[in-house]
């Protein structure tokens, strides 16, 4: 959508209190960890944009509180596997020496937002080492949430995803389809644990040399996630509301991440 589409879709701006009372109306809490997915432009205009929504999420969880929001760059992945779009087979190799290496202060999210990518970059913010899969916290609990994230397994329970999983922490979709869901990935590998991998690999620093590391992942199919969302909204599972103009899901990452489980094991596993 254009500026102009959402500005006259809009009834009256949305600002940063409005926006506060809105999440205290869905039922955001003061003091909890919150993994969030927003997608900017489902929620009218905003005055003040990405930094309003930012300062809104902070301001709904408090001082007590924690925010979460993925930081993936998938521009870091080895160019052999693009498709959005694929690049030619000559060009790989250079593309694999040059690309610079995962910087988690300067490297930018792809396909993540406005609201991440600028969330990422706020004062305090801290972001876990995966080159493609990390995710940003700021907060009490962000040193613990990203402190660590194996190369094979980011979605793992060794890692953001485990330590909010345990924490209890819930999930927003502010605006976001149930395809974003990024804790889903998490249901898949406890539904099916032999899930094929697929190789993989990226530029990073060790030992103060940057390195192309090649690592393996587990396949996905973010595909189904919609209709799994779904079932679980019918379960009882997902608290739905307004914030601005946006239709939003609030739930407990935990149970929706054990009940989407139970629903995948009856399902066909993803192939590569």
């Amino acid at each position: 959508m254009t500026e102009h589409s959402i500005i006259a879709a809009t009834a009256a701006p949305r600002t940063l209190d409005s926006l506060v009372r809105d999440l205290q109306r869905l039922g955001v809490k003061p003091g909890e960890t919150l993994l969030v997915h927003c997608s900017m432009s489902k929620l009218g205009w905003v005055s003040g944009g990405a930094e309003a929504i930012v300062r809104a999420l902070l301001g709904a969880v408090g001082e007590t509180g924690t925010l979460v929001m993925p930081s993936q760059s998938s521009q870091l992945s080895d160019p052999a596997r693009w498709q959005a779009p694929a690049v030619p087979q000559s060009w790989i190799e250079t593309i694999r020496a040059t690309l610079p290496a995962f910087d988690p202060l300067t490297t930018p999210t792809r396909d993540m937002g406005a609201v991440a990518e600028l969330f990422r970059t706020f004062p305090g913010a801290r972001r876990s080492l995966h080159p493609t899969c990390s995710f940003s916290a700021l907060g009490l609990e962000a040193e613990a949430i990203i402190a660590r994230q194996s190369l094979n397994e980011p979605f793992g329970d060794d890692g953001p995803l485990g330590h909010l999983y345990r924490s209890a922490a819930r999930v927003l979709l502010l605006g976001a389809d149930f395809d974003a869901c990024t804790a889903f990935h998490m249901a898949e590998q406890k539904a099916w644990p032999s899930l094929p991998r697929i190789a993989e690999g990226s530029p990073i620093i060790a030992d103060g040399q940057r390195r192309w590391v090649s690592f393996d992942i587990a396949t996905g199919d973010a595909e189904r996630f919609p209709g799994i969302g779904e079932e679980l909204v019918r379960q009882g599972l997902v608290q739905t509301g307004l914030v601005g103009s946006a239709g939003c899901h609030l739930m407990s990452l935990p149970a929706v991440v054990d009940a989407a489980a139970k629903i995948m094991a009856g399902q066909q596993p993803p192939s590569e």
